[in-house]
């Protein structure tokens, strides 16, 4: 295996039974993809928080079990059959508005390029069952901000998503689209979206944080809603039911910092409900690309080419609990180091994992990053 990139070995981690966002990141957070895979298939000693992960239950032997079915050279030969490109958290490629994410995919698959995303980017959100006037207003607002240079970052989902992407990609020399799904990008979802799904690839990028022949299964969308916030500098809402999946997607835009501006609906149209109900709730309102576009001016901070930190900066009594975690501690450690109460720590500590600045495995917390 000594030939195969570390991108293959991070490549096969990700598609492990019982693989986690948080597992996968504590075991990529101190060491390099191939000690990482050595470590979960049980042929290195594991180190730091990463340790406390084969105290779970049958974790270990899943792992090994796994990985005897899709080795990384199983895994990289699909990769490189499909032309899938493989981004590992900390190496080069990696996309910047990621890197300090409070909960970052460690693996990005991508078909595409997504060298060409390198301007403005605005997420464009919505109901599958769109009305045919939802239909429009996505595919009128996926054209004008193509056209306006702004890249439209959405889900191939059917309805609003599709209709954004087929908007952008009617432009001519427009901004490429960038989309974000929650299958194995050798596993289109949904089917008959199959050709949109060549053209976004082949005009901008494909994005999933799942390795080939991933099924789309549920739980996958709401863990895709946060890249593709976390992606994008403005989220619009075309579109939602009261209880629509895309107001998973809105929380995280939210929880990131990220402006959401929703276009307003009929009073009657059941579709609108959840859109209406952000207009009400204060929402800014969009009713043509222009309103976006203000809306861009608004932030410019995930824009550059410098990696932006969207974290709250750890302040007061939070940055001693930060400095105190440069190795893995307990919050009963903590108590004993800090001398504040075991409630204080443990509100402390939700704080910061709730922030992004740590990681928790079975009562053992980490420090990721630096708070500087």
């Amino acid at each position: 295996m000594s030939e195969l990139p570390e991108e293959a070995f991070a490549a096969a981690l990700a598609g492990l039974d019982r693989m986690t966002v948080n597992r996968l990141n504590v075991l990529l957070n101190q060491v390099t993809p191939r000690d990482a895979f050595a470590i979960a298939v049980g042929e290195a000693r594991p180190i730091g928080l990463a340790s406390q992960l084969f105290a779970i239950d049958g974790l270990a032997t899943a792992w090994r079990q796994s990985a005897a079915v899709r080795s990384p050279e199983r895994v990289w030969d699909e990769c490189c059959r499909h032309g899938i490109s493989v981004l590992v958290r900390g190496m080069p490629g990696y996309p910047e508005p990621l890197l300090h994410d409070p909960s970052p995919a460690a693996v990005l698959f991508v078909l595409g390029d997504l060298g060409r995303i390198t301007a403005r980017r605005a997420g464009i959100i919505g109901t599958r069952n769109a009305t045919g006037s939802g239909r429009d207003t996505a595919t009128t607002l996926g054209r004008d901000l193509a056209a306006a240079g702004v890249h439209v970052v959405s889900g191939l989902a059917r309805g609003v998503d599709g209709c954004a992407h087929r908007g952008s990609l009617s432009v001519a020399d427009g901004a490429a689209p960038l989309a974000v799904v929650a299958s194995g990008l050798d596993v289109v979802y949904p089917r008959e979206h199959a050709h949109l799904w060549r053209q976004v690839a082949e005009h901008g990028a494909v994005v999933s944080e799942a390795p080939p022949g991933t099924l789309p299964e549920a739980y996958r969308f709401p863990l895709r809603n946060r890249i593709l916030a976390a992606l994008s500098e403005v989220l619009v809402v075309i579109e939602s039911r009261a209880r629509g999946g895309s107001l998973i997607t809105v929380n995280e835009a939210r929880d990131r910092g990220i402006l959401v501006m929703a276009v307003p609906g009929a009073l009657r149209n059941r579709a609108a409900e959840g859109t209406n109900a952000l207009v009400r709730d204060g929402c800014p309102v969009v009713i043509d690309v222009d309103d976006v576009l203000v809306g861009l001016g608004l932030d410019s901070r995930r824009a550059g080419g410098v990696a932006y930190d969207p974290r709250p900066r750890p302040r007061g009594s939070d940055v001693e609990f930060v400095d105190l975690l440069c190795e893995p501690r307990t919050l009963d450690q903590l108590v004993l180091l800090t001398g504040h109460s075991l409630v204080d720590c443990a509100m402390v500590m939700a704080r910061l994992e709730s922030n992004g600045w740590v990681h928790q495995v079975n009562g053992w917390f980490e420090r990721v990053g630096d708070a500087t």
